[in-house]
């Protein structure tokens, strides 16, 4: 869709205030991350980081926005048992929700984030591969949260 403000969510005739953080992802169907590559010596930042290389052997100040790859293996994993700060915005009452460390898959970097509702803690091994995934938050704003293949 072209309209940022209106944008399809998982379900089917529902649509979603935008994104919580623009930029941070796209709103395809089939999301990717979106990060920054330095030019110089190839490394990944996610979030995109702009200033200057954070590679100790690389002076290199340019860089390129890339898609990151949408799939890794689960590294590690936890639970939120209490809801955190703004600008998230939380059900009433709170559910605890898992999150989870993911190395990317061609970047074989560790990304965090919240796992998708109806998968507990209970439910994640590591090693699985993990999907990036688009949710609604109960205000109706997009997030990226990561789903078991």
């Amino acid at each position: 869709m072209n309209d940022a403000a209106q944008v399809r969510t998982e379900t089917p005739g529902t649509y979603a205030a935008g994104p919580l953080l623009p930029g941070w992802h796209t709103l395809d169907e089939n999301p990717h991350l979106l990060g920054a590559r330095c030019k110089a010596c190839g490394t990944y930042y996610f979030p995109k980081q702009v200033t200057f290389c954070r590679n100790p052997e690389c002076s290199g100040e340019a860089f390129e926005e890339v898609q990151l790859s949408r799939t890794g293996k689960l590294w590690s994993w936890t639970n939120a048992c209490y809801a955190p700060p703004e600008p998230f915005v939380a059900a009433d009452p709170y559910e605890p929700f898992a999150i989870a460390a993911v190395e990317l898959s061609k970047e074989k970097m560790i990304v965090l984030g919240p796992v998708v509702r109806g998968v507990g803690v209970g439910k994640l091994r590591a090693g699985m591969t993990m999907e990036l995934a688009l949710e609604a938050l109960t205000d109706g704003k997009l997030t990226w949260k990561w789903k078991p293949l």
